[in-house]
């Protein structure tokens, strides 16, 4: 008979829900974490890129407002720096390409000059595995020079 006591309350223990719950949380916690750094690690992307965007637009209007080309390379790289630090981007590398071929034509003919940002995005606070230290986001953007605008020759 204490034997069939006995049998009865350890099967009632162990159908019993009681720790359940922290079992529960200790496999889906992870999980949740996971998730979350991932939806950071998207939006800071999406962020990121979008201010970068707007940092290759301000850099190309900047240099299309130049007469020539040597004139026109300082004062974009610095528009596009100044862009990116107004926004609070801090790029762990920054690269400006700027194509001022544009300003050569003729007075008369339409010119464009592109300008090309590149920056390195730090991703490591995220502390999430699997996700790079650093992701590397590249914009264009055009410009349209002012056909009727004198130029100069160099």
């Amino acid at each position: 008979m204490i034997y069939v006591v006995c049998m009865a309350r350890w099967a009632r223990r162990l159908r019993s829900d009681e720790g359940s719950a922290a079992v529960e949380a200790a496999v889906v916690f992870p999980a949740l974490i996971m998730f979350l750094c991932l939806a950071i690690a998207g939006g800071r992307i999406v962020t990121s890129g979008s201010k970068i965007d707007s940092a290759a637009e301000d850099a190309a209007r900047e240099a299309s407002l130049h007469r020539t080309a040597a004139a026109a390379q300082g004062p974009a790289r610095t528009a596009a720096a100044e862009s990116l630090s107004d926004q609070g981007i801090t790029c762990a590398s920054t690269s400006v390409h700027i194509n001022t071929g544009g300003l050569s034509v003729p007075v008369g003919q339409v010119g464009t000059v592109t300008v090309t940002v590149t920056c390195t995005v730090n991703l490591s606070g995220l502390l999430l595995p699997g996700v790079p230290g650093a992701k590397t986001l590249t914009s264009t953007a055009t410009s349209v020079v002012d056909q009727y605008r004198q130029r100069g020759d160099g």
